[in-house]
């Protein structure tokens, strides 16, 4: 819609609804012969047309952006216990709050095949209690010091994420501490925290975009723990607190974690109190995540929605992790291509086709693998429009480095996004994590502005060309078959076709 359409319109829809006494100026005096004094709505009107025909101000160019700076690690103290934990200590900020973090490298990837989900039960167990306070006074305890505290297992970690009150991080980090070393795991809580847990697998397991992204990183990762469905019903009835405690004991232990603080704080008192807390925690096994080998496979593999509205489409392939020298390449193309709002896949089938309203493609990393998807939901007579303009796109960055000017554009958004995230306490933590769990130089942060602004519109395409091959994607589509069915025929027999 024209903005000058839209600009005289709002100016008339507010003249029209505003009371007499919000008229501009008051009606002068009329002469006996002179027409009546226009009403504030005429008057309103008569001005937005004028103003509609009067020619359009310049706009003023926006300021030059400023030049691009790198990320300056804060100061920080790190030691190491005798039983292999580490701590990292950040003062960041002014405001008198602090965020701690501790890392257990004991997820879902540590999982037997006979006990998936037991270190999300495990992690809600730690929640409800140690050996000396019960769920409720744990978390009064916590309330008193102006905090909060969430336990959560994901693929490759358990973390413990915690704030408080600055005066208080010392007692935190303690309380912390006896969170893991003496958790109470309740017998009596197991039955309804598996409940709980089952209400949540089976909505998360109601959503197309899981479905699809199920599929998908079960064709890429097979038996492999990432590529395991959410567990089901059945799998987490099984569950015992016998397993639990003995994924404690054979899983945890301080060679495994790592306690991160950033924010304000005295630093003597909290190494203190992180010293002599977690000092008697058994070193346990030693850091190991078996590493998975996903295949690229193009299939298409679809699953049914009957009479569902729109079809989620996942598209993608394994590719590099970020300890790969290439990798924040592929995130400047990925930017590029899809993954940011002005990207050239969303302009395509959102904005030019209105073929879906939120596309996006991202980099979903986990230990030594990644895998680049593109995602969105669109309409179901649109779904084969939708992939071969996916498909056209990604051939056409290969074939055409992107200019200069659109180039900028997205390491501006990049760099400026990466600034953003590190602006808070628990930014900072999220970083120094990935550091740890990768084992990336601190380079990768220090350096990172630098790099994204070093990337040449001749290395995007090549960057495609090397990691994002249409002819290796596996395309997963969740809809209605019997719509969706001869439009997948169609994208098949045109795939090994040139776009």
């Amino acid at each position: 819609m024209n903005k000058l359409f839209i600009g005289l319109l709002s100016t008339v829809l507010v003249a029209a609804t505003a009371p007499e006494s919000w008229a501009q100026k008051a009606p002068t005096k009329a002469k006996p012969t002179a027409k009546p004094a226009p009403t504030s709505r005429e008057a309103g009107v008569a001005k937005a047309v004028a103003a509609a025909k009067a020619p359009a101000a310049a706009k003023e160019a926006p300021p030059a952006g400023g030049k691009p700076r790198d990320f300056a690690l804060p100061a920080k103290e790190e030691f190491t216990l005798d039983n292999g934990l580490k701590a990292r200590l950040v003062p960041y900020g002014q405001v008198p709050k602090v965020t701690m973090m501790v890392a257990i490298q004991a997820g879902n990837v540590h999982e037997g095949p006979n006990e998936v989900a037991i270190a999300d039960l495990l992690a809600r167990l730690l929640q409800e209690g140690t050996a000396t306070m019960s769920a409720t006074q744990l978390a009064e305890r916590v309330a008193r010091m102006g905090g909060t505290l969430s336990i959560s297992a994901g693929p490759d970690q358990t973390n413990l994420w915690a704030s408080c009150l600055s005066e208080y991080a010392p007692e935190m980090a303690t309380l912390l501490a006896d969170v893991v070393l003496h958790p109470a795991m309740p017998a009596s809580e197991v039955a309804r925290l598996k409940t709980d847990l089952k209400r949540q697998m089976s909505l998360a397991r109601s959503q197309p975009g899981v479905q699809a992204r199920q599929k998908f990183t079960g064709a890429l990762y097979g038996s492999h723990p990432y590529g395991r469905p959410l567990p089901t019903d059945a799998q987490i009835d099984a569950l015992t607190l016998e397993q639990a405690q003995n994924f404690y004991k054979t899983q945890y232990g301080g060679q495994r974690t790592s306690v991160y603080v950033a924010g304000r704080f005295e630093a003597a008192p909290l190494r203190q109190a992180i010293t002599a807390a977690w000092a008697s925690f058994p070193k346990g096994p030693a850091p190991s995540i078996d590493v998975a080998k996903p295949v690229s496979k193009a299939d298409v593999l679809t699953q049914d929605r009957p009479n569902a509205p729109q079809s989620t489409i996942v598209v993608g392939l394994p590719v590099i992790d970020p300890s790969h020298p290439d990798y924040i390449k592929l995130r400047v193309m990925n930017s590029l291509l899809g993954g940011s709002f002005g990207s050239r896949i969303t302009r395509n089938i959102r904005e030019d086709k209105g073929y879906t309203y939120s596309p996006y493609s991202y980099l979903d990393t986990k230990y030594r693998t990644s895998n680049w998807t593109q995602n969105a939901d669109v309409t179901t007579a649109d779904t084969y429009n939708s992939l071969r303009e996916i498909m056209k796109e990604v051939e056409l960055l290969q074939k055409t480095p992107p200019s200069a000017d659109e180039l900028k554009g997205i390491q501006n958004y990049e760099g400026g996004m990466f600034v953003l995230r590190n602006s808070n306490p628990g930014g900072i933590i999220g970083q120094l994590n990935t550091l740890d769990l990768h084992g990336l130089p601190e380079t990768y942060l220090t350096e990172q502005v630098k790099n994204i602004n070093a990337v040449t519109p001749q290395q995007v395409s090549e960057t495609a060309r090397k990691y994002v091959r249409p002819e290796a994607m596996t395309v997963v589509v969740v809809g209605d078959k019997k719509v969706i069915e001869p439009q997948i025929k169609k994208f098949q027999a045109e795939r090994k076709k040139p776009m």
